[in-house]
């Protein structure tokens, strides 16, 4: 029977795309100036989390120097900082930071994915580098088997939508347009579905996004969580 760790144990390993793999490995030797004394993680990045989460958040892929860097997802950047705090504060982590493995994290209830495990060129995956990655996200949701999905972005959003479209369970993506605080009920027991701006530097410098709207939008799925347990 198929695991967690097993998945995670094969995105690791993945090498499907190798226009990411050499921009990872790349990235991984040459380094950044300020992190000269890291050994990069230069691999996919895995899902981290709760395996039994109600939440799963989905972003877009790991930054170069960030969780290409730690290993860990939306770690070692300024978008993972605004995104944890956001979770402590909203009673979904352990601690309000994100520095690398092993620092202690733990989430409770949520688990965060990406739509691309590897750090791309510009942050920029290409249409068959995400359609490889799919897969993936796939076997996650059937593992974890989510309440709620929150997605960071219009990109995520219309990739969870596209491929509930693929699966037969929508009809159209135009149905589901994206904006900041938006969620939209499925039939078929399918996990509500919530969108965020991505907690971005452009979108968190520029107040865009800031820290009390991202916190809402995670105590509504919180409540939302707690309206549907069994």
């Amino acid at each position: 029977m198929d695991t967690i760790k097993q998945l995670n144990d094969e995105v690791v390993a993945c090498r499907k795309c190798p226009r990411l793999v050499r921009y990872r490995e790349a990235v991984a030797r040459e380094k950044r100036r300020a992190f000269l004394d890291w050994d990069y993680w230069g691999k996919p990045v895995p899902g981290f989390g709760d395996t039994h989460a109600g939440l799963l958040i989905l972003g877009l892929a790991p930054a170069a120097h960030g969780a290409n860097r730690t290993g860990r997802v939306f770690t070692g950047d300024r978008s993972g900082d605004f995104l944890y705090k956001a979770l402590f504060s909203a009673g979904l982590a352990n601690q309000p930071t994100s520095t690398h493995r092993g620092d202690g994290l733990a989430l409770k209830n949520a688990y965060i994915s990406a739509t691309c495990r590897c750090a791309p060129p510009a942050n920029k995956p290409l249409p068959s580098e995400l359609a490889n990655c799919r897969p993936y996200f796939e076997r996650e949701l059937d593992l974890i088997r989510p309440r709620a999905i929150l997605a960071l972005g219009g990109i995520a959003l219309r990739a969870y939508l596209g491929l509930l479209k693929d699966r037969g369970q929508i009809k159209s993506l135009a149905q589901f347009p994206f904006s900041h605080g938006a969620s939209y009920a499925f039939p078929g027991g399918l996990p509500r579905l919530f969108a965020c701006y991505h907690p971005s530097q452009q979108n968190t410098f520029t107040g865009k996004l800031t820290d009390a709207m991202l916190v809402r939008v995670l105590r509504d799925i919180r409540q939302f969580l707690k309206s549907t347990q069994k």
